[in-house]
């Protein structure tokens, strides 16, 4: 077996990485450094979007026809390397990486038409209306009704834990049109804009004391049935779909074994007495194996993305890319916080550049900082990635997922 590139892939890596150091400004760069969770600063992200769509790299992994790149596997993922060398920061996800895919599969001509290149632009910017206060793993369980009412759907309930549902004027919903048969049966899934008559938007603030989560109130919010994806009752069809992308779109390993160098260089250049923290006890073996971990999360995601790449559901695989991506990613930041010492235990978010506002937060005047930016990183990613094996579907429900797919337990 051949494990090297070829010089054409070598090529390949080297262009993309002098067009990312081109094209990414100085702020640009710090927003993705400095990043508190996996949703950056917010105008930062929406600026690179940009900068990335006139490039024709927004969105590499779409479909051609609506504005993808003909890449092979190995393409794919040396470009989602150099981005994470670079110190890009990550896209909003929710209209690229997720309903755009959904919009590409089962959207009318009309629909492809009208979102797939604002969505590109940022034009169209989406939140995601999936979690009910009662309905969170439990998907199917939602029950935001939408009744019939001439050409329009009329919505009553809410969503909650939507990021960055004050900056999205489009939200796309699952909505109960009917409760006959099964709970999965009866969803529908719907694009509302967010500037209708009825529809409230309230923050919540998360552990790390920022606010990209909120929850979002319909009170006889009117939509179109023509904002329908797929066909009325039949949802739960697109929302799995979606959800494969959801939880295994996106290569973690690349930007983990980032994030693992960067937690060995900061431990050996910490001293604790007289040797760096990286020779005290385990924390060597205990980093070394969170390395290998990624070596074969990085091989299963290359077979995931080899079998999309053939236009094979990747099906089961996403729960096991999901588990292994965000139980990597909280390990990293316990180890990152545990080589902070004493300073990763000050909440300093100000040389941070968190996803969200940070309200009630003063800054000292003087802007004084304990310790480096790096470690006041730490704790807010620490306490932001508590939220990896719950989103998308907990890791316990993956895992349950996996039980019935793989093993027909």
């Amino acid at each position: 077996m051949n494990l090297d590139w070829s010089p054409e892939d070598k090529a390949f890596a080297a262009d993309h990485a002098a067009l990312l150091e081109r094209e990414l400004t100085e702020d640009i760069r710090d927003a993705g450094r400095h990043a508190t969770s996996v949703y950056p600063d917010h105008e930062a992200s929406m600026a690179w979007q940009l900068k990335l769509n006139a490039a024709g790299l927004a969105a590499p992994h779409w479909p051609l026809e609506h504005g993808g790149k003909e890449w092979s596997v190995a393409q794919h993922y040396l470009y989602a390397n150099e981005k994470a060398k670079a110190g890009a920061p990550s896209l909003s996800p929710m209209g690229i990486h997720m309903v755009a895919h959904v919009i590409a599969a089962f959207g009318t001509p009309e629909q492809k038409d009208y979102f797939l290149p604002r969505i590109l632009t940022g034009e169209v910017f989406f939140c995601q209306g999936y979690s009910e206060p009662n309905a969170g793993s439990d998907l199917a369980a939602l029950q935001m009704s939408a009744i019939s009412d001439g050409e329009d759907f009329i919505l009553n309930g809410s969503k909650i834990w939507t990021t960055h549902a004050q900056e999205a004027n489009w939200i796309f919903c699952l909505v109960r049109t009917s409760s006959e048969g099964r709970k999965q049966q009866g969803i529908t899934f719907i694009l509302v804009p967010m500037d209708r008559d009825g529809i409230t938007v309230r923050p919540l603030t998360m552990l790390s004391g920022e606010t990209v989560q909120n929850q979002v109130f319909f009170d006889d919010a009117r939509v179109p049935k023509a904002n329908v994806i797929g066909e009325v009752d039949e949802g739960w069809r697109v929302a799995k779909y979606l959800l494969e992308f959801e939880r295994g779109g996106s290569a973690y390993s690349a930007g983990l074994r980032i994030r693992a160098q960067a937690i060995e260089k900061h431990a050996l250049a910490q001293m604790r007495g007289d040797r760096p923290y990286y020779e005290h006890g385990d924390f060597a073996q205990r980093l070394a194996r969170a390395m290998i971990r990624i070596d074969v999360l990085e091989v299963l995601e290359l077979k995931l993305l080899s079998s999309a790449d053939r236009g094979q559901s990747v099906g089961a695989m996403s729960s096991l890319m999901k588990i292994m991506g965000t139980e990597l990613a909280q390990h990293l930041t316990e180890l990152a916080l545990e080589v902070a010492g004493p300073s990763g235990s000050v909440f300093q978010p100000h040389p941070t550049r968190p996803g969200a506002d940070i309200p009630d937060y003063q800054a000292p005047e003087d802007g004084y900082v304990s310790g480096e930016t790096w470690q006041a990183i730490a704790p807010l990613q620490y306490l932001n990635e508590r939220a990896g094996s719950i989103y998308a579907g907990s890791n316990e429900v993956q895992r349950n997922i996996l039980a019935k797919a793989v093993l027909g337990l």
